[in-house]
């Protein structure tokens, strides 16, 4: 299979904001481009979403709770399912 080049023209702040993402995936700009020609190939149509796990602001919180949960002595903690399900009314 032969190479061929291909350009595409996008935004300085788009292409630079790509890269820094790719960069964190272990991906080039290439590789990227040719992940999704490939996979878009195999989908007959847009495949998929490539992204950072980055929590939104709800779970952050909610993780940010959890830990000062599991640290404080004084919270009431459960050692089986049935005591947790009593204490939830379950």
């Amino acid at each position: 299979m032969g190479n061929t080049n291909l350009n595409i023209r996008t935004d300085k702040e788009v292409k630079a904001a790509a890269e820094k993402i790719f960069e964190q995936l272990g991906l080039n700009m290439t590789t990227a481009v040719n992940i999704f020609l490939r996979q878009t190939i195999r989908e007959n149509g847009i495949p998929f979403e490539l992204k950072l796990h980055i929590p939104n602001d709800t779970t952050s919180a909610a993780v940010k709770e959890g830990r000062r949960i599991a640290r404080d002595k004084n919270e009431k903690g459960y050692t089986n399912m049935d005591d947790l399900k009593a204490a939830l009314d379950l």
